[in-house]
């Protein structure tokens, strides 16, 4: 029974996986904050893609989250619980994708999980136990034929299905992804979307995706947030009006390309690249003959 009546137990089930109020970031030295006013929840589950211009602070956001930078002032929880610091309940992919080169593909999969034997935090035994896991990544991910490669010997989509593979060896909760695709060929993309999507639906983890790409955040995301520049803040976030299971065909679709219209037009407003469109209007205008 609860002593005071007047404070209510807050239900685990019900927390967001991850709640952000009143963020506050501001670099060293730097003349405005790099984040402010930061709001947002995100319930477990969820695929949500943040897009914005260059320096809105998508990046500082997610590291954040992961636990890799500070924030300054507001609350930053993962399950309820204040994040000071990395933890396995979040796993991170980069666009380089940082393998062990003297590692094989499948001996950095499993690395974390050999790294805690080192440090006495688990047992050998228990590392045994978790190669089950290792090798249902590794053809999860279409990756049982290099098992034994070294990075160097595979191309950049298959690096980064490695990457990810790793990230997910702990089954962390939450999967933070900074731009993975970014440095892909247009063909490899589409097929790592589509991996990504297959991952999400089978280990039902909350995914964080940072892109610059608006049609890649649309068709991988459930929501869509927009961030705007000077100070980075959360300008707009849209709700992706598609089925959970997204096909290529969808991007065709009228709702997706309007939805893509709004959220490049917001950009530019927010960007102001739209008064630089009108003033390159009137210094064509005048140079005319």
């Amino acid at each position: 029974m609860n002593p005071n009546p007047a404070e209510k137990t807050e239900n685990p089930e019900k927390l967001p996986k991850i709640e952000v109020r009143g963020l506050r970031k501001r670099y060293e030295g730097a003349a405005i904050d790099v984040l402010q006013g930061i709001d947002l929840r995100i319930e477990a589950g969820e695929f949500v893609t943040f897009v914005g211009a260059s320096g809105c602070g998508k990046s500082t956001l997610l590291r954040c989250i992961g636990g890799l930078e500070h924030h300054d002032s507001g609350e930053l929880k993962v399950d309820g619980r204040a994040v000071d610091g990395p933890g396995p309940e979040r796993g991170m992919v980069f666009q380089h994708y940082s393998l062990y080169p003297w590692l094989s593909v499948r001996e950095n999969i499993r690395f974390c999980r050999q790294l805690r034997v080192h440090t006495g935090e688990r047992t050998s035994a228990e590392v045994e136990a978790a190669s089950g896991r290792a090798d249902a990544l590794l053809r999860l991910m279409g990756l049982g034929a290099v098992a034994e490669a070294w990075p160097a010997q595979l191309s950049g989509g298959m690096q980064q299905r490695v990457a990810i593979a790793r990230a997910l060896m702990s089954r962390p909760g939450v999967l933070l992804m900074d731009e993975p695709f970014g440095a892909l060929d247009a063909q490899t993309r589409e097929v790592m979307h589509e991996l990504i999507a297959h991952v999400h639906r089978l280990e039902r983890t909350t995914v964080v995706f940072v892109t610059h790409d608006v049609e890649e955040a649309i068709y991988l995301g459930s929501r869509v947030v927009l961030m705007a520049p000077r100070p980075g803040r959360i300008d707009t976030v849209f709700e992706v009006p598609l089925p959970a299971r997204r096909q290529p065909e969808m991007k065709h679709a009228p709702e997706f390309l309007a939805l893509k219209r709004r959220i490049l037009e917001r950009i530019r407003a927010t960007t102001g690249m739209d008064t630089d469109h009108e003033l390159l209007e009137r210094l064509s205008a005048s140079a005319a003959p």
